[in-house]
């Protein structure tokens, strides 16, 4: 019995000369949420229709909960999957308890939790509505709903933020964050690297078909070694020539600035304390994903 959801062993997926997905190897475990980072053509979209079974790989094997993702066996697990698509096709002339209703006779699941599955995405109160009148947003998160029927344990959503408010976004990282407690495996796909900084486990970046980077934010920002900015801000008038280490860069008449590697952030920060002037405040300004993420295009191109 494998003890990984999704399994992906040296997968390349080509369309003709042009080569989608590049030797990719990708364990999914159970309980596990992964972002997929990469710009417009990186292979991320290729990479979850491999999943689904809907294309079968050109070489490698890709497995689905212990199956081969497009064999027959894992067609009978379909029911156990859940997928949030970038572009959403909901019928405009059905209300969203229709829709829902729609959905779950395609999963063969029972009605009686629809109202609940509504409630959960936060559109209850839009149920009776015609599906033609909802926002951008309602109808994502309707899309959610549809996705999240039957409990699946595994999870796809590509482009899941997108069209969602602040409180709407919020509402979903907290829905990822119970499918992982219950052991759901969730990949998700997104452009919106900013906000997904405590809301995963890893981030796997893809470039031109190649996985370049794969590891959780504390373990991308080993591998970047980008620098990391402290800045004090000392209480008036405490600051002498020589009152700190040359390191110090001096950026106004109370703030000082300095650089470190992710190595160096302990010694730097225990250094704080020795330097026995008083302060009004410390901020540490660590790399984003987006600055890690744009630091590994570099490194590949170069």
């Amino acid at each position: 019995m494998t003890t990984f959801h999704v399994a992906l062993s040296g997968v390349t997926k080509d369309y003709g000369k042009q080569r989608a997905v590049d030797g990719i190897d990708l364990n999914l475990r159970p309980g596990e949420c992964v972002a997929l980072a990469g710009h417009n053509g990186a292979g991320k979209s290729t990479l979850i229709k491999l999943i689904l079974g809907l294309i079968r790989p050109s070489s490698g094997q890709v497995l689905l909960l212990g199956h081969e993702a497009s064999g027959s066996a894992a067609v009978r697990m379909r029911n156990d999957i859940g997928y949030l698509p970038e572009t959403v096709a909901l019928h405009p002339s059905l209300t969203g308890a229709e829709t829902l209703a729609f959905y779950a006779r395609l999963k063969r699941q029972p009605l009686a939790n629809n109202a609940a599955l509504l409630a959960r995405v936060g559109i209850s109160q839009a149920a009776k509505r015609r599906v033609g009148g909802y926002s951008k947003g309602m109808r994502q998160r309707l899309a959610l709903a549809q996705a999240l029927l039957g409990a699946p344990k595994v999870l796809l959503f590509d482009e899941p933020t997108t069209g969602l408010d602040p409180a709407s976004r919020l509402l979903f990282y907290e829905i990822v964050r119970e499918l992982r407690n219950n052991g759901s495996t969730v990949l998700l796909s997104t452009h919106a690297l900013a906000e997904l900084d405590g809301h995963t486990d890893r981030i796997v970046v893809l470039k031109n078909g190649s996985k370049i980077a794969d590891g959780s934010m504390s373990q991308l920002r080993h591998v970047a070694d980008l620098p990391i900015r402290i800045r004090l801000r000392l209480a008036a008038g405490a600051w002498a020539p020589g009152a700190l280490p040359d390191a110090w860069r001096r950026v106004d008449e109370t703030q000082f600035e300095l650089a470190c590697s992710e190595r160096d952030k302990v010694a730097a920060i225990r250094g704080i304390g020795a330097i026995g002037l008083p302060m009004d405040d410390i901020e540490i300004h660590t790399p984003s994903l987006d600055d890690m993420y744009a630091h590994f295009l570099r490194r590949e191109d170069v």
